[in-house]
């Protein structure tokens, strides 16, 4: 069987209640203006998250061409969305915060709050020595702008795409090692414990909590590697209140950030190390699920606190839609990365919208 390829964070799901204006305020603010997928259906796989029935919902998936993962915006549609009843904060079970890549942290500080974005804290060191502070967006989800000088297209854009996620556990060392043996995160960058002035002003920062931040050992291969570039993750635990769930009592899709998804090859291998580890996906959409002019198999298993984990193994990407030009990935090499050329040309996708005042 073929080995298990991971080649990076492909996205960051957010469930919003009005697409059209979320992604006016993704394209201007972070600059994912790229449009793979903008399409509306029904989530008919979902039904353990989405109350035992099928849910309509609209999509975009978008990437900033900078570098990093994308962001994949959800709307369900015809119901009414549950909002979470308490402030979330850091320690709390799931995905915290996103974290996006930018090449000059002071000079992102200072656009953002000339273009009137809630800025929580000034830029600050972190504890892996790299400059960093946190925005949140007009729908109360919090993003991480941290120092990263990847980039895959110069595009003079303030920021790039994702660069990771911190997520909220309950119990480090079994997330250690869940994220080590099943997403390849095994490299402890740092491990400490306290209340920490890089944090200031963001919900939960009183607290004591341990801060564990993972990343991978292994080179990064894959078709669209060279676009994703390196990510890591944080992971936060509350060592002083009792922490919740973020999605408890509400459904995948409702406003917050609802899954992180990694582009992947060789979906049964994935399937047969979370089979050895006791686990199963918890969601199968099939080897041929459309999403738009995309195409591909998507899976989603839970980390040891419930937070979900997506798989997607890509069979096709849009190029030029109006010409039919497409990326066919059935029949190619599953460690060579794609023509840098062929990902640039995901630009005919940029969308361009009136500036946010």
């Amino acid at each position: 069987m073929k080995e298990k390829i991971i080649s990076g964070i492909q996205q960051v799901g957010i469930g919003i209640k009005d697409l059209n204006e979320a992604w006016k305020w993704y394209n201007d603010i972070l600059g994912f203006d790229i449009k793979i997928f903008d399409d509306t259906g029904t989530a008919e796989k979902m039904l353990p998250y989405t109350g035992g029935k099928p849910q309509d919902r609209r999509a975009i998936l978008a990437y900033n061409l900078r570098g990093g993962g994308g962001l994949e915006i959800w709307q369900p549609m015809g119901r009414e969305l549950i909002y979470p009843k308490e402030e979330i904060i850091l320690g709390d079970y799931g995905i915290f915060s996103c974290k996006i890549k930018c090449p000059d942290v002071k000079l992102a500080f200072e656009t953002y709050k000339n273009k009137n974005v809630d800025v929580i804290n000034k830029p600050s060191l972190s504890p892996s020595g790299i400059m960093h502070f946190f925005i949140k967006d007009p729908y109360n989800n919090i993003f991480e702008i941290e120092e990263d000088n990847f980039v895959f297209a110069d595009e003079k854009k303030t920021t790039g795409g994702v660069n990771g996620a911190i997520i909220g556990v309950s119990d480090m060392e079994k997330s250690i090692d869940f994220y080590s043996r099943i997403l390849d995160y095994d490299t402890i960058v740092y491990d400490i414990t306290g209340i920490f002035d890089d944090l200031q002003g963001v919900p939960g920062s009183t607290n004591k909590l341990r801060r564990v931040m993972i990343k991978r050992s292994k080179p990064i291969v894959g078709p669209f590697s060279q676009l994703f570039g390196s990510s890591h993750i944080e992971l936060v635990q509350n060592l002083e209140e009792t922490s919740k769930k973020i999605y408890e009592n509400r459904f995948w899709g409702d406003p917050g950030f609802i899954h992180i998804c990694f582009d992947i090859r060789n979906m049964n291998k994935i399937k047969e190390e979370i089979q050895a580890i006791g686990q199963d996906f918890v969601c199968d959409g099939g080897r041929d699920f459309d999403m738009g002019d995309a195409n591909g198999h998507f899976t989603y298993i839970e980390d040891p606190d419930g937070t979900l984990i997506e798989f997607v193994e890509t069979f096709k990407v849009p190029i030029m839609k109006k010409l039919g030009i497409a990326i066919n990935l059935m029949n190619r090499d599953d460690k060579k990365p794609l023509p840098r050329y062929l990902l640039k040309a995901l630009r005919f996708g940029r969308v361009k919208i009136d500036r946010m005042t």
